[in-house]
């Protein structure tokens, strides 16, 4: 009790919110000493997605007095590993709408200036791609975002990028990690932000970052591709789920000349996201329920939409004859914009061979980038889960003389060029609706253009979902047992009474492949997360893993047939394996999980 009573006097002497004083004040009134210790004695990590939690009260939630130690320590860290790029380039950082978002980018700014650096500070909420597009533009030495993305509206985060423009990679974390452990204390100065008035190390690159990105998208779609996007002049209903997106979608689709039809209740921010209780177009129907609305009223057959951040981007399609409306995966997505990206390159550049060009995904992502670069003659390669990967990985191979042409992930994140080394919803959003003008104009939906794909390089059939779950030792406890599930360090070798074999197992949180003569996995190893992977004789392949963001078990799963054959019982096969590997390895039942919200 004495070191929590330390640390009840150590919050009330250094915080100076009224708020969360209050906040804390009123538990220990309460005498909810259980809350007080959990808040106070625990600590929110910086992660390589920096932060991302609760706003509340206590050191394990995220407040004023925690970003400040955040931005002391990541000060301290910038001017130890290069403080030459930090004078004379300073540092960007944005916010977008939510509560709490422009203060905490304040207090940032606040801190760098009041130790001499220049700071260029968003004078507007801003998309999360912008910040890494600036950091690249202005050779920044680093990169803040205040954002929670699609989180719930209690959420938010504080999201940070390296000088190549890319998410930090470990062990970048854990040495920041250390800097804001060395630098609790705040000093007086940072909390008062009067400082940024008029002051000369302050600047709003607002303008000028919109302008830019405005010439980075004109460049990319090409004058044949706008002409024609007038000529057909499609229709899409767009929504920007109460988030940053709307203002700058309007001035991207004004320049490629597509005409778009915000959802009039989710077209300008709103911190409490009022129509949606997750903001997350990849949640499906619950979170598309008013553009549907807004589409069918106005006679329009494409939805698209981005995440309140806008780095993701999702769409729908009303089928001609149904009426019913299609929502495409994120692997679908992925497959659509791999062939419309290759179509466009070698249409734009014929002389660049295709031995150079290279796509990228997530090892939980559909397979079909693969499958395209064996028939069409690039390159591929998968990463860990996580843009921070993707990134990095393109920037090394563009640094040896190869394009990278698209790169995506399942969760409905798009890269369709290098100049934003991020997930971009509204790159993305241009190029798609470019690419519905090019189909549409052909006579063919969205959807029988990705038939189309799928008969050309395999059917790539995938089912992917959740369980939440809060308790981290329940979560350990289910992949202690996938790894000893028949004794000490022996996995599974079949589900459903031995119906479906498991030829390989990679684990990724202890670093075993057993397809590797030397048992050693491949691809980077974080023992701080679980990932699992297992391949089936049937070429079956799931992975089941840990969400760094939410709470949530994942899983992902595919099987792909071969070019020209027909996908026949591919659908039934992975749902009963689904059903049988959630059973027999989660045990959902017996660990309390709750599946994913299904509409």
């Amino acid at each position: 009790m004495a070191d929590l009573d330390s640390k009840v006097a150590e919050w009330l002497k250094w915080d100076r919110n009224e708020k969360t004083s209050a906040a804390l004040q009123a538990l220990l009134a309460q005498k909810k000493f259980d809350e007080v210790e959990k808040i106070l004695c625990n600590r929110i990590s910086f992660g390589t997605a920096g932060l991302r939690g609760k706003m509340a009260v206590g050191y394990a939630n995220m407040n004023d007095l925690v970003i400040i130690q955040t931005a002391q320590g990541f000060l301290k860290y910038l001017v130890r590993t290069d403080e030459n790029l930090l004078k004379k380039n300073g540092i960007v950082v944005g916010y977008d709408h939510r509560h709490n978002s422009k203060r905490w980018a304040e207090l940032t700014a606040t801190i760098f200036i009041n130790a001499g650096y220049p700071v260029i500070l968003f004078g507007d909420v801003v998309p999360t791609p912008f910040v890494p597009f600036t950091i690249l533009q202005y050779g920044c030495a680093s990169g803040i975002v205040v954002t929670a993305s699609h989180n719930p509206k209690d959420d938010n985060g504080y999201k940070v990028y390296g000088p190549n423009g890319a998410q930090i990679c470990s062990p970048v974390d854990k040495y920041v990690q250390k800097s804001i452990l060395e630098n609790l204390k705040p000093l007086d100065s940072s909390w008062d932000t009067s400082i940024l008035v008029n002051n000369p190390l302050l600047s709003n690159p607002l303008e000028d970052i919109i302008s830019r990105y405005l010439n980075y998208i004109n460049d990319e779609i090409s004058p044949q591709s706008k002409e024609l996007n007038k000529k057909v002049n499609v229709l899409f209903t767009y929504s920007a789920m109460h988030g940053v997106g709307y203002k700058y979608v309007q001035k991207v689709c004004d320049l490629v000349n597509a005409r778009i039809l915000p959802v009039p209740e989710q077209r300008d921010p709103h911190p409490d996201f009022p129509t949606v209780v997750f903001p997350n177009p990849e949640e499906g129907k619950s979170s598309l329920e008013l553009s549907f609305k807004c589409a069918d009223k106005n006679n329009c057959n494409l939805i698209i939409a981005n995440d309140p951040d806008a780095d993701r981007f999702a769409m729908a399609e009303k089928h001609p004859e149904t009426n019913k409306w299609k929502i495409f995966t994120g692997n679908e997505l992925g497959a659509l914009f791999a062939w419309w990206m290759l179509h466009s390159f070698k249409q734009n550049h014929p002389d660049i061979p295709l031995n150079k060009v290279y796509m990228i995904s997530s090892t939980v992502s559909s397979m079909i980038c693969k499958s395209m670069s064996k028939i069409e003659g690039f390159n591929y390669i998968d990463t860990l889960t996580g843009f921070k990967w993707i990134a990095n990985k393109a920037l090394e191979l563009e640094k040896n003389g190869n394009k990278v042409i698209f790169s995506f992930e399942e969760a409905i994140g798009f890269m369709c060029s290098t100049q934003v080394l991020d997930k971009d919803g509204i790159s993305a959003l241009a190029q798609m609706v470019t690419m519905a003008s090019f189909v549409y104009n052909n006579g063919k939906t969205m959807d029988e253009q990705l038939e189309e794909i799928y008969t050309k390089y395999g059917y790539h059939v995938t089912l992917n979902s959740y369980y939440i779950c809060h308790e981290p030792l329940v979560i350990k406890r289910i992949f202690e047992r996938i790894r000893n599930i028949r004794g000490e360090n022996i996995y599974p070798e079949s589900i459903l009474n031995g119906k479906y074999k498991i030829i390989n197992v990679r684990d990724l949180t202890t670093g075993y492949d057993d397809n590797q003569s030397d048992k050693k996995a491949v691809l980077p190893v974080s023992s701080s997360s679980e990932m699992v992977t297992f391949n089936f004789e049937n070429g079956f392949v799931c992975t089941l893993r840990t969400s760094g963001t939410e709470p949530k078990i994942k899983y992902y799963t595919e099987m792909c047939a071969a070019p020209g054959k027909d996908k026949g019982g591919l659908t039934k096969t992975i749902e009963e394996m689904v059903h049988g590997i959630c059973e027999e390895l989660f045990e959902p039942k017996k660990n309390n999980l709750k599946p994913q919200a299904t509409d």
